[in-house]
């Protein structure tokens, strides 16, 4: 069972307040991003705990309005928080017809009304932000692909969403490498971050990126599958909507989560801010 991670988040959004929102956004300084989002590139963060991966979000709303792009598109995770959407899930990771499944296709930003929480702190760091620049910024446009399949393009909603992205920054969050025991790790084969496991993610991370810049959606999708990443059917749209772009991992952080699924370490997730910039 997946812990109410949306109700975590909004937490730890309130335990956080404008000034701690304000530190985060100040340390997302540390990278300009906006260059990569206007040359047709994009961003990708991740949707853990504010306090480990906070300024990785940050950046990201940073680089969105800083490009001067008349639109940002952000991808989300549709996580499957019902065992009828994991069940799904597991059938077309398999090789079962996504279209056979209910759901399947782009979401609008009314999945985020039920459970969905992969963009919360995503749109919290933006509210903060755009108030303290004083401005309303530009469109922001959230979508939740899901059950890709190893065909986005066949996606109900695509079309529209290849439309909204013309002309767009199109970012998106994944969490590309959940790890140990809490996950299903044997505990004589899980790694604690510092013992090699963010070593590991790092390599998965890499690996996972390549295979999207060359368009293997299939073993992307099995790759996501091995690695435990959230990012299946996020990755192969923003491919298609993006094309082959050259992946650079800019900062890796591990998010202990021993807490949320009441397991013994290590259980944690990588949380990664990657630039991807076009060739």
């Amino acid at each position: 069972m997946i812990p109410d991670f949306k109700a975590r988040h909004a937490a730890q959004q309130a335990a956080l307040g404008e000034a701690g929102a304000a530190r985060l956004l100040e340390a997302g300084r540390a990278w300009d991003l906006a260059p990569a989002l206007r040359a047709g590139g994009s961003v990708v963060f991740p949707h853990t705990t504010l306090q480990v991966c906070g300024h990785q979000i940050a950046a990201a709303v940073h680089a969105a309005l800083d490009c001067a792009a008349p639109r940002v598109v952000v991808l989300g995770v549709l996580h499957a928080l019902t065992e009828e959407l994991a069940a799904a899930r597991a059938r077309v990771a398999a090789g079962g017809d996504p279209a056979r499944e209910a759901g399947w296709g782009i979401h609008g930003p009314e999945a985020a009304e039920r459970a969905e929480f992969s963009l919360s702190h995503f749109c919290f760091l933006w509210e903060c932000e755009t108030r303290r620049r004083g401005i309303a910024g530009p469109e922001l446009i959230l979508r939740y692909p899901y059950l890709a399949g190893g065909h986005p393009e066949r996606m109900p909603g695509v079309d529209e969403l290849r439309e909204v992205a013309g002309g767009a920054a199109v970012l998106a969050t994944i969490d590309a490498f959940h790890h140990g025991i809490g996950y299903g790790e044997p505990p004589e084969t899980a790694l604690a971050p510092e013992a090699g496991g963010l070593d590991r993610a790092r390599t998965a991370i890499v690996q996972g990126l390549e295979l999207l810049r060359t368009g293997d959606y299939r073993a992307y999708e099995r790759h996501c599958v091995a690695t435990r990443s959230d990012g299946r059917d996020v990755g192969q749209v923003l491919r298609l909507l993006r094309g082959p772009l050259v992946p650079e991992t800019l900062d890796l952080v591990a998010d202990d989560m021993t807490g949320p699924y009441n397991a013994p370490p290590p259980t944690w997730v990588a949380g990664a801010l990657v630039a991807l910039r076009s060739t």
